[in-house]
């Protein structure tokens, strides 16, 4: 807009010092990209198609906008008006990475709908991505506004069938938020009570608190209805707290014309002046007051927005500096510096792989409890194996009977019998072995491979090496000690134990167990129960104990040692690469907390 009157001169460098660096605080938060955590205070301009909402930003702002007929504002634009008293007309507009400055305000037209091509793609398409145009002039008053597209009802050809509704969504996401001020443009030559724009106003701002309306086109109203137009001025109609500006921008036929847009303020003027009905509205009135009572609104609202901002600022700082702790430290330029952090990243993961193996609580899982759980599994067989002996005993004497007894009676079985029956026993034993060998790996290697993950966060080298060489080592581990329980099974295949310990079995079993008379014939059963329980704790034991010293003890010592032998090679950067991921993130908190720390102080100092 033009504010180049005396007036409005004076008004924005008494406000200058107060204004400015409230608008600017705000302005740098929504640029540094913080608007969605802070919900920043601003002001939303929102109309129907045709209501005159490109007319008033162009009189705000002073420069021309891009016009037609059907959506013209295609993607969300945000106009930052700041008041440079000794200044030189310049803008600058920017969108996703992209940055363009000039001094000629002739070229807004064509940089905004530039834009809106590349964010929306020719034609009648919108977009959500957001347009930052900033102007400074010594004509415009210290402002921020976001213009939206225009409410449409139907769609025209080239947009898609539910135009309308993705516009209302998108215009709800701003005005919903309750530190956004909702500048609804109407019309006045139409029923306010039945324009979207206000209605949807109504359904987020139920009291009315944070709308102000503009009313435009009062040069278009029809002779009669101007009573209707000053009751809905007055606040009688649809009352709002922030209350109604009535103004008269640059039509169609003076834009034809070429009327200017600083002779269509003096125009506006001298209509309001002249004006039978209007004229004793004062400040409810024209571009130049409306443009006051935006900045007065914005500040009192970004004002009273301050402690909750300050609160949300406070959190969002700790949380950046969790999230850049979480990062580890950036690495070291200096080589012998990089060797060092590479012996520390390196000694850090061997002392919490050697924890993990010595029975430390280091993970989220238990890995002695999950061992423990499956080492118990182990022992319920070869309990249940005990508890079957009886059933294999007449079995295998069966068998002796049928195909091998002589001349003696039923029952006096020999001894290839006894051990027939053991090395069946043990022989059903063998594959429940190799699968609590395999569960326990399983176990282990997801630990070590969680540890890995963790201690070399960001390095994707270091992780794929300690990866590859984990799973490696965890197969030569698992083979050998799978070999060395195969070893015990076949050992155990020659039934042999010292007789001062069968004795002592058999001794206790027999004063424990009730025998028929038939077994008083033949101590058989007692026997092979008695050396069958000793067979039992061994293997209970002897499993467990290498698995655990082979997969756990040894895998553990193997990895650290494949660990330790990177400290020998000479390309340590290749080594200590980090993820890019990791660096752009490391880079973008780092400016965000800089931005943070700076609004921070700035709050403070406010």
């Amino acid at each position: 807009m033009s504010c180049h009157s005396s007036t409005t001169r004076m008004f924005q460098d008494q406000l200058k010092e107060k204004v400015r660096p409230l608008i600017d605080l705000i302005d740098e938060m929504r640029y540094l990209g913080i608007e969605k955590q802070l919900n920043l205070p601003a002001i939303v301009v929102v109309g129907d198609q045709s209501s005159g909402k490109s007319s008033v930003l162009e009189a705000l702002s002073g420069v021309a906008l891009p016009r037609g007929t059907g959506i013209v504002t295609r993607c969300p634009l945000l106009l930052q008006l700041c008041y440079e008293k000794h200044n030189v007309w310049k803008a600058e507009i920017s969108y996703r990475e992209q940055i363009y400055e000039f001094t000629e305000p002739s070229k807004v037209v064509n940089y905004v709908e530039e834009a809106q091509n590349d964010l929306a793609g020719k034609g009648d398409g919108i977009c959500e991505e957001l347009i930052t145009l900033k102007i400074k002039s010594k004509t415009v008053c210290d402002l921020t506004l976001i213009d939206l597209p225009g409410i449409a009802r139907v769609a025209v050809k080239g947009q898609p069938e539910d135009i309308g509704e993705k516009i209302k969504g998108l215009i709800l996401n701003y005005i919903k938020r309750k530190e956004t001020i909702i500048l609804v443009v109407v019309p006045c030559n139409v029923d306010i009570a039945t324009t979207e724009a206000l209605q949807m106003a109504q359904q987020v701002d139920v009291e009315g608190t944070r709308t102000l309306a503009i009313l435009t086109k009062p040069d278009l109203i029809d002779p009669g209805a101007e009573r209707i137009i000053l009751d809905i001025v007055q606040n009688r109609t649809i009352p709002l707290n922030l209350g109604y500006v009535i103004v008269k921008c640059r039509g169609q036929k003076q834009i034809d014309e070429n009327m200017s847009i600083i002779d269509a303020i003096e125009d506006e003027k001298e209509f309001f002046k002249r004006h039978l009905h209007f004229s004793s509205l004062e400040e409810k009135t024209t571009i130049i007051n409306l443009s006051k009572k935006l900045t007065v609104t914005l500040v009192e609202h970004i004002k009273k927005s301050l402690p909750e901002m300050s609160e949300k600022i406070k959190k969002l700082l700790g949380d950046v500096r969790n999230k850049l702790n979480k990062l580890k430290h950036e690495p070291a330029l200096d080589p012998s510096e990089k060797r060092k952090h590479l012996i520390k990243v390196i000694t850090e993961f061997i002392e919490k792989i050697n924890q993990l193996s010595n029975g430390d609580i280091i993970t989220e899982e238990n890995l002695f409890v999950l061992m423990r759980k499956d080492y118990k599994q182990w022992m319920g067989i070869l309990t249940n194996s005990i508890e079957n002996y009886q059933k294999h005993v007449q079995e295998v004497a069966a068998e002796y009977d049928k195909t091998h007894r002589g001349s003696e009676l039923p029952g006096f079985s020999n001894y290839n019998v006894f051990r027939q029956v053991a090395q069946k026993l043990l022989g059903e034993l063998v594959n429940p072995a190799m699968m609590t060998v395999h569960t326990v790996r399983e176990m282990v290697q997801k630990q070590f491979d969680i540890l890995s993950k963790d201690c070399f966060e960001g390095y994707p080298f270091l992780q794929q090496f300690s990866k590859r060489n984990i799973e490696s080592i965890q197969d030569q581990q698992s083979q050998m000690a799978m070999g060395r329980i195969k070893e015990q099974f076949e050992m155990e295949m020659l039934v042999y134990t010292q007789d001062e310990i069968f004795n002592i079995q058999n001794k206790l079993d027999s004063e424990t167990t009730d025998y028929t008379e038939q077994d008083k014939r033949t101590n058989y059963p007692e026997l092979l129960k008695a050396y069958y329980e000793i067979v039992v704790q061994r293997m209970g034991d002897q499993v467990p104990m290498l698995i655990y010293y082979f997969i756990l003890k040894e895998g553990a010592k193997n990895v650290c040692s494949e660990m330790l032998s990177l400290l020998y090679e000479d390309d340590i950067d290749k080594i200590l690469q980090e993820d890019s991921y990791i660096e752009i993130n490391r880079v973008k908190l780092k400016a965000q907390l800089e931005c943070l720390l700076h609004a921070n102080e700035k709050l403070n100092n406010l």
